[in-house]
């Protein structure tokens, strides 16, 4: 039990310690300084005997009933000043600024900060403002509006110089002073500032006619851009335009160009189914009337000149016979005479008879040889009436085939002569194109069957006119055909080879 007393009692103890401890300690704040008075003490920097400690930044012990604390501030104040003043030309101003002041970190404006504001830190403002505003009119009285308005740091700096010193004996010191305004009741200000006015003035207008000068320039010629973007514009779409009308225009155009195209297509296709129609039908006419003629023709020819010649080569051979025969008989007088004339001469009594012997041998040999001769040109003439006769035979069977055949043999020459007629032409105009041309060479090559057809009217008049002999020939049928059949060789026109 008396341990658990004494426990007490030193908790007791303890506890009044710390609230005793609690009740005299006392922590300065960093803006704030503590002045505790009651005691004597020594402040380092101050001089003997003050009578009162300062702690800043710390904490210390106080005796409660002998020593006592109070606080003070160390922040910022400002106070604001409306000064009338007078300047050194004796013109009025209003001046308006704001000092911002504190009281000093160290410990001797610390204490003559005390001494004077410890009890009246709500005062310290207006003794601050009363201070720079006797000094500010001071300054003020010594400079013109002109010194003011042109270098007013100058005015801030005497100013703070002035009151430095005062400053520093109440314990404070100056962070900033600023003049904020100059009012000029009088006008002297505004007046002093007019001939500057009128010449920015002046520049100012000069400055913006030279604007509107330029402006107006520049407009111009934004509106001679403008003007020939116009132009350009304008040509463009007329250009564009006229493109546009030349594309409707082929596009109006294209229907009829291609109704047009399709007709010549289907002009030059019949043109070709034509061609190859006529072509078909001239080798139908080949086949059927042409190759027909000629085998007959070529057979009876084969025939004609087969006979012809069997009957020249009898003839021939009839002749060489009696040729040779009447050489041997020749060769056996004239043998037999001149052994005879020999016999004769021998006998030298016979001599005129050798000499008619031989006479009569080679007369006998003359005879021979022309009898010879008489045969073969009696065969030659025999052979050619018989292939006359043949050729009349087969002209009154065919005679459309002959003409052919003929006209076919001297078909180049015939269709050369035709063209001829274009040898000495320079230049041709033709007005229905590539069917023109086509209708030119058509005419030129079919010629050839006008003379057919020319021919076949011949052979037509030559029927009704000529009567046909007991050997097949016609007394004007047959020369007109011979003319026919060996047309005499056209002559070809030189053309020009422009």
């Amino acid at each position: 039990m008396v341990v658990g007393v004494v426990a007490g009692v030193a908790v007791a103890a303890v506890l009044a310690l710390i609230g005793v401890f609690k009740m005299m300690w006392r922590v300065a704040e960093p803006n704030e300084a503590l002045i505790i008075s009651g005691s004597k003490h020594r402040t380092e920097g101050l001089e003997e005997g003050m009578g009162f400690r300062i702690v800043t930044g710390r904490g210390t012990l106080v005796l409660p009933g002998v020593q006592a604390v109070r606080r003070l501030s160390l922040d910022l104040n400002e106070t604001e000043l409306h000064v009338d003043c007078v300047t050194h030309q004796g013109i009025p101003l209003k001046v308006r600024g704001v000092v911002i002041f504190k009281v000093g970190d160290d410990f001797v404006s610390i204490a003559n900060a005390a001494r004077r504001f410890l009890d009246q830190q709500k005062l310290m403002a207006e003794r601050v403002h009363n201070v720079f505003a006797g000094h500010l009119r001071s300054i003020v009285g010594g400079l013109t509006v002109e010194d003011m308005i042109r270098d007013r740091e100058k005015l801030t700096g005497q100013t703070r110089a002035a009151c430095g010193t005062e400053m520093e004996k109440l314990g404070l010191i100056v962070d900033s002073l600023q003049i904020h305004e100059i009012e000029d009741p009088t006008g002297y200000i505004q007046n002093l500032a007019m001939p500057h006015a009128a010449a920015v003035q002046r520049d100012a207008r000069i400055a913006q006619a030279e604007a509107n000068r330029l402006a107006t320039e520049a407009e111009q010629q934004s509106f001679a851009r403008m003007a020939e973007a116009t132009r350009d514009s304008e040509i463009l779409q007329a250009g564009y335009q006229a493109e546009r009308d030349k594309a409707a225009a082929k596009a109006r155009q294209a229907g009829p160009l291609a109704e047009a195209g399709a007709r010549q297509e289907v002009v030059v296709q019949e043109t070709r189914v034509a061609e190859l129609e006529a072509h078909r039908r001239e080798q139908q006419l080949q086949a059927d009337v042409r190759k027909p003629a000629d085998a007959q023709a070529y057979e009876k020819r084969t025939l004609a000149e087969a006979e012809r010649d069997a009957r020249i080569s009898a003839a021939q051979a009839k002749a060489r016979e009696t040729e040779l025969a009447a050489a041997a008989e020749a060769t056996r007088v004239k043998t037999a005479a001149g052994a005879e004339a020999e016999a004769t001469r021998t006998r030298g009594t016979a001599g005129a008879a050798a000499t008619r012997a031989t006479g009569e041998a080679e007369a006998a040999a003359a005879q021979a040889r022309g009898l010879a001769e008489a045969e073969a040109v009696k065969a030659r003439g025999l052979a050619e009436a018989e292939a006359i006769k043949a050729r009349a035979a087969a002209l009154a069977e065919n005679q459309e085939a002959v003409v052919a055949q003929q006209l076919a043999e001297n078909w180049p020459e015939i269709v050369r002569a035709g063209a001829s007629a274009f040898g000495n032409v320079d230049n041709m105009v033709l007005l229905n194109g590539a069917e023109g041309m086509s209708e030119l060479f058509a005419k030129a090559l079919t010629m050839g069957g006008t003379g057919l057809g020319l021919a076949r009217q011949l052979l037509a008049s030559m029927n009704q006119e000529g009567s046909p002999d007991r050997n097949g020939r016609t007394t004007a049928g047959t020369s007109s055909l011979n003319g026919l059949a060996s047309p005499p060789p056209a002559q070809r026109v030189p053309v020009d080879e422009k």
